[in-house]
This record gives structure tokens, C-alpha cells and sequence, in this order.
């Protein structure tokens, strides 16, 4: 089942009076793939850990599915989380690294095994299952990761900026091989990238943030349908959303007292 996240004035203070977020409101649909763009420590990753239930917000309120994120942090529901670096355990090999939720939960080996097999297969990887990572490329150790995402089924996949460190030509295929993996489990996919270009390929929607303390300054609608082609990225009408986009954020980091507060996305 895919998730809805919703979030209703959301403040978040660090200590020390770091204010990271300020007033964030925005409600997002079970099923869609939402981005998020904006400068630099402008609370993008922050916001992933208040939804995972990592963080908790200093005023405000978050709901995951109806239920406050740590709730379902606790209950182990359907939530998975993908960092920028694959955070592999290098001396377990691909497989068991992809079953270590699955262990954690206590599910049967036979189980495990078929789950396991599965998620490889999804992101191309089942001859590898006996390797280590060492062994792998920086694009095989995210599909790693991604395989460990998936395999306990998840509503709702938190990605932070998870093809950042790779070469361009890696990072554009991991994107196509990511929507593809999407339109067929269609789970709710908040994702965190500094690309305007990648969030644009992605997504159904792209939210653009200020700088700290970050607030929503435009929601774009990305009206492109799915399956998307490689050769949408040279598309006349997708550089000039990519430039729509990318004014907003410049936009924003100049004026970061625009709120658009109470967004839908």
C-alpha cells in the first residue's frame, strides 16, 4: 500500500537555535513522486528524517498514513529510507546485505531468500548476490541499496540525494531504472536531490526550498507522462521547466521571506 505524508505548520529548531525548517505545510498523495530542491542546508534532509520518524519536530505536526512518523518507525511499518552513500556492511556479501531488514525483523529464511532473490532481480543484480561490495562500482552498491529498500515492501521510500556521488552517465540510468522500478510498485517516493534536472525526470512534482530556515517557496507540476524516455531530457518543453524550476530556487535564495504556505503537492 502506498503512503500519504502530511505536514501542518512544521518547525524545527536545533539546539544551539539553528532554525533548519519554518512553517512547512504540505500534504502529499499516496502513490506520487515528489522532489525536493533547494540550496544547502536548507532542510531538505532534515525534513526526511522528521517524516522517518528519526527526528521529531519542534512545533507542528507530521502524519504518516494517520500516525505520527515515530509511531510507525516503532510498529516497523511500511517505510524505507536510502541515504547518499550505499552504507553497505563490507563484510557481508550483496545478498545478505540486501536480507539484513529482513533479519532484523525475524522473517523465515525460506522468506527471506525468495524476497531476496526477488529485489536482485528487480535492479539487476542477481549474479552478483555472492559479492562483496568492495567488489562492486559505486552504481551496483546503490542498486544494493536500493534492493535493501525494497525488499520489505515499502508504502513509502525516503531517498536523500542517493545518486549525488556518482558519474553523470551512471546517475542517468540509475534515474530511468528507479521509475521504472516505480511505475510498477507505484509506493510514494519523497526524494531529495540538488539537480533540478533529475527532479524534473523523476517526478510528478518538484517542491522548491529557501534557505534556511527552509520554507516551500513554489510547487511545480510535472505534467510529462510515465514511462518516461531517455530522450525526454533533450526535449525543448522539459529545459524549459528544468529553467522554470531552477529560476525558483534562484528566486528563493534571494527572497527567503516567500512563503507558499499550505501547498498541496
Amino acid at each position: 500500500m502506498a503512503t500519504t505524508i502530511v505536514a501542518r505548520d512544521v518547525d524545527m529548531t536545533f539546539d544551539g537555535g539553528v532554525e533548519a525548517l519554518a512553517q512547512v505545510n504540505v500534504a502529499i498523495e499516496a502513490g506520487s513522486f515528489v522532489s525536493i530542491v533547494g540550496p544547502s542546508g536548507c532542510g531538505k534532509s532534515t525534513f526526511l528524517r522528521l517524516v522517518s520518524g528519526l527526528t521529531q519536530a519542534s512545533r507542528g505536526s507530521i502524519e504518516v498514513d494517520g500516525s505520527v512518523p515515530s509511531e510507525v518507525r516503532r510498529q516497523r511499518r511500511h517505510l524505507s529510507y536510502v541515504l547518499q552513500d550505499a552504507t553497505l556492511l563490507d563484510w557481508r556479501r550483496v545478498a545478505t546485505n540486501v536480507a539484513l531488514p529482513l533479519e532484523l525483523r525475524g522473517t523465515a529464511q525460506s522468506e527471506t531468500d525468495q524476497r531476496v532473490e526477488a529485489c536482485l532481480q528487480l535492479v539487476g543484480l542477481q549474479d552478483m548476490a555472492h559479492l562483496y561490495p568492495h567488489q562492486l562500482s559505486g552504481g551496483m552498491r546503490m542498486r544494493v541499496s536500493i534492493a535493501r529498500a525494497l525488499v520489505t515492501d515499502p508504502g513509502l521510500l525516503l531517498m536523500d540525494e542517493p545518486f549525488g556521488a556518482l558519474d553523470e552517465i551512471s546517475r542517468q540510468r540509475l534515474n530511468d531504472d528507479l521509475l521504472a522500478l516505480w511505475c510498477q510498485r507505484q509506493w510514494t517516493c519523497l526524494f531529495v536531490t540538488h539537480s533540478v534536472q533529475e527532479a524534473v525526470f523523476l517526478s510528478q512534482r518538484v517542491m522548491v526550498m529557501t534557505p534556511r530556515p527552509g520554507q516551500i517557496r513554489a510547487v511545480h507540476d510535472v505534467d510529462f507522462p510515465y514511462p518516461r524516455p531517455r530522450s525526454l531530457r533533450t526535449d525543448p518543453a522539459f529545459g524549459r521547466l528544468v529553467a522554470r524550476v531552477s529560476e525558483d530556487l534562484v528566486s528563493a535564495e534571494q527572497d527567503t521571506g516567500a512563503l507558499a504556505g499550505g501547498l498541496q503537492i
